[in-house]
């Protein structure tokens, strides 16, 4: 057998910057080393643990000492769970550092060229923001090293919580999250505890048994929240007694929700979601608007900072009350129906089927009838035959996942030479691609970023393009 190849140590080093991703940068004569748990200031000894011609990953040994900007983390399971990797960074400097990360995707990586750049838009709430949190049953939690030094002394070894990073089986027992409002805490916990009273089994994540496997809470803005509680093993008794006891618990929950999970997988998009209290959804306000939210519904997790980015995305679309509007990866049609006062007509496009029927209710809802919603992959339904069916748009409103756009589709957006298109995008990278590609017909009229997730990398951004005279 081969001997393992054995990186250096490098002691004295000091982080320079963050990278994209929210990696720290350190620099070695021309070496790039990226390293995480760090900040700018922070002077570490780092162990290589993958080296590359022109850059390097390390991890931390020793904190010889730390950087003047940093702060203490406010959870105590910082730095095991993988949310909130920046709570050691002031607020000021992540907005910096996001806007910093925008801007290079845009202009130095992708070489778009942007007429405005505008300031992030912080967040007003930096803990207590999202309005969905999934958490996962494992009958093998994430033991600390004291734990395993001492594993005689274990008493309990289920967990519900969030996953390790790069650990698809390692769970941590989440006591406190600070990214949602109770009664979240509140419904985890008695949840847990109710399971370990009565015996109920956690699941087992490789051999793929046990009663209990995922937890999802929601709530709005109003307070209303929906509980969906995944089961692995069909157990009809065990299931009502524990979501008896969760409805008298909590009889405020507007929709509790169960479904019976068996598949390889976590998703529950294609399973059986079946109502045991209240309604199967909940409803999110915006200015006057009222949205439908079920169990498989996309809704921006942020509702507060949702509302200011599609004002920016409305405000960008300079909207007379005569134009026809594409919204693409319309998801349930947030985006749409919140424009559709100011524009002719809008037609949303969504991969997802029951999302769209969310968008079509939702429009029923709040008495809008100038709204056309398609189910479909965007590239099959987007195509010329559809354009001149439904005629070319003034105005493309596009909202992709982190992936970005399809090639078919910039094609077709090409074809069509809306006047403008507004890009919400929540990855810099793939729309600075995309816009590059767009580039030969289009300029970067002005972009903003928006502060979506506080104390994580990771940040929203709009762009206007405007189609070049």
């Amino acid at each position: 057998m081969g001997r393992k190849k054995k990186f250096p140590t490098l002691e004295h080093i000091q982080i320079i910057d963050i990278a994209a991703e929210g990696k720290a940068i350190a620099k070695v004569d021309d070496l790039v080393i990226f390293v995480e748990g760090a900040i700018p200031g922070d002077i570490v000894t780092l162990q290589i643990i993958k080296k590359k011609k022109k850059y390097c990953e390390a991890r931390i040994i020793d904190f010889e000492q730390y950087s003047s900007q940093r702060t203490n983390a406010f959870c105590k399971h910082f730095g095991i769970c993988g949310g909130c990797k920046w709570q050691i960074l002031p607020y000021p400097l992540q907005l910096e550092y996001k806007n910093k990360q925008v801007k290079d995707q845009l202009t130095r990586i992708g070489h778009v060229q942007i007429d405005t750049i505008l300031p992030i838009v912080a967040a007003p709430k930096t803990t207590l923001y999202r309005n969905k949190l999934e958490f996962t049953f494992s009958n093998k939690r994430w033991l600390t090293q004291q734990e395993i030094i001492e594993q005689d002394h274990i008493v309990q070894s289920n967990a519900l919580g969030f996953h390790v990073p790069k650990l698809f089986d390692k769970i941590v027992d989440i006591e406190t999250c600070y990214l949602q409002e109770e009664p979240s805490n509140e419904i985890r916990n008695f949840i847990k505890e109710f399971a370990h009273i009565h015996n109920y089994s956690f699941f087992d994540i490789r051999n793929h048994n046990g009663l209990l496997r995922t937890l999802m809470i929601r709530s709005t803005t109003k307070g209303q929240v929906m509980v969906i509680v995944v089961f692995y093993e069909d157990n009809s008794e065990q299931r009502t007694a524990l979501l008896q006891a969760i409805h008298e618990q909590f009889p405020t929950i507007h929709s509790l929700l169960y479904c019976i999970n068996q598949k390889a997988n976590d998703t529950i998009h294609d399973q059986d979601i079946r109502v045991f209290a209240g309604t199967d959804h909940i409803i999110e306000h915006m200015e006057n608007l009222q949205f439908k939210i079920g169990p498989k519904s996309f809704y921006q997790t942020n509702s507060e900072q949702a509302y200011t980015l599609y004002c920016i995305a409305r405000d960008f679309a300079q909207l007379q009350g005569n134009e026809l509007v594409y919204d693409l990866y319309t998801g349930t049609g947030t985006i749409a129906n919140f424009i559709a006062s100011q524009a002719r007509k809008v037609i949303g496009i969504e991969y997802v089927p029951e999302a769209i029927d969310d968008a079509r209710e939702n429009s029923i809802r709040n008495n809008i009838s100038n709204t056309l919603f398609f189910a479909g992959d965007m590239k099959d339904v987007l195509n010329d035959t559809f354009i001149e069916t439904h005629g070319a748009p003034d105005v493309i409103i596009t909202d992709p996942p982190r992936a970005g756009m399809h090639q078919d589709v910039i094609d077709t957006i090409l074809r069509c030479k809306p006047n403008r298109i507004v890009y919400v995008s929540c990855n810099p990278a793939t729309q600075a691609r995309d816009i590059q590609l767009l580039s030969t017909q289009y300029n970067v009229h002005k972009s903003q970023a928006v502060d979506m997730f506080p104390h994580t990398h990771h940040v929203e951004n709009v762009t206007l393009l405007v189609k070049n005279t």
